[in-house]
């Protein structure tokens, strides 16, 4: 396939993208104040939260050898220094409640430095949006704090999860517009200009060269994934369909998966009966 004819599949993946696929949530949320500003009014139903910080793909390393480490789709800080994770979530695995948990964990270790109190420590939010609604009673949004049981108080130690329902639907509340746009693939569909103006920008104009780039990298980064998750198979699976899309030679294909070309071959004849 020539390079006409890659960039052109690549274009049409792109063209099919949404806000709910990390690779161009992530770009369109780097250092993009008001677009987040946006969304967490939005989310917490109030019109004058301020960001201070914004920061995609940010790593926080496992100080633990052989720990887990684990990279934030958005880092969020506020006016107030409390902190924000946003994450995007097509796969309801992925937003399962231990990894919510672990973030919040990872995110606690930053918070304090040598000598501070305890108490001096932020609020964090850990928010999941995710494509289907994971917890399953129809709701917009899920908050979830930590309650002492025998009384039925709430144990306040400024840590807090929100799942947000990705397939909620209603026009007339701004959390089911702000789904609507997360799920849209035509920016003149969407409901907010900012972030119309923001996914077109990356999908059709002058970010779109970037967007290429994240695209082709995909295979790579959910390989990496996959196995630190133990999904090499189903890595292998994208890896192969990029192959076969013409977006990745298998030479690239077998260098990201760590296998000799003629083993990702042997790969290519095992999978191709069931792609």
């Amino acid at each position: 396939m020539n390079k006409i004819d890659k960039k052109q599949k690549v274009l049409k993946i792109i063209a099919g993208m949404r806000l709910l696929d990390d690779d161009l949530m992530t770009l369109v949320f780097d250092k993009n104040a008001p677009a987040t500003e946006l969304l967490l009014n939005i989310l917490f139903n109030r019109k004058d939260m301020k960001v201070k910080e914004v920061i995609a793909q940010r790593e926080y390393k496992n100080p633990v050898t052989g720990g887990r480490s684990i990279k934030l789709d958005v880092y969020a800080v506020d006016s107030t220094g409390k902190v924000y994770d946003i994450e995007v979530q097509r796969a309801d695995h992925g937003a399962n409640f231990h990894r919510a948990r672990f973030n919040s964990s990872m995110i606690d270790t930053r918070l304090l430095k040598v000598g501070q109190d305890f108490a001096e420590m932020v609020d964090s939010y850990v928010i999941f949006i995710t494509e289907n609604d994971v917890i399953g009673k129809g709701l917009p949004m899920y908050h979830i704090n930590r309650m002492i049981e025998e009384t039925g108080e709430k144990f306040v130690d400024g840590s807090h999860i929100i799942y947000v329902n990705g397939s909620y639907k209603n026009n007339d509340d701004p959390v089911g517009k702000l789904m609507h746009d997360f799920r849209c693939i035509v920016p003149d569909d969407m409901n907010y200009p900012l972030l119309a103006q923001n996914v077109r920008y990356f999908k059709e104009e002058g970010g779109q060269a970037r967007m290429c780039k994240a695209v082709e990298e995909y295979g790579l980064e959910n390989f990496a994934e996959g196995k630190e998750e133990g999904r090499t198979e189903g890595v292998l699976t994208t890896l192969i369909g990029l192959v076969k899309d013409g977006i990745l030679s298998i030479k690239d294909a077998a260098l990201r998966a760590n296998m000799s070309e003629s083993a990702f071959k042997d790969a290519m004849e095992r999978f191709s009966g069931t792609m």
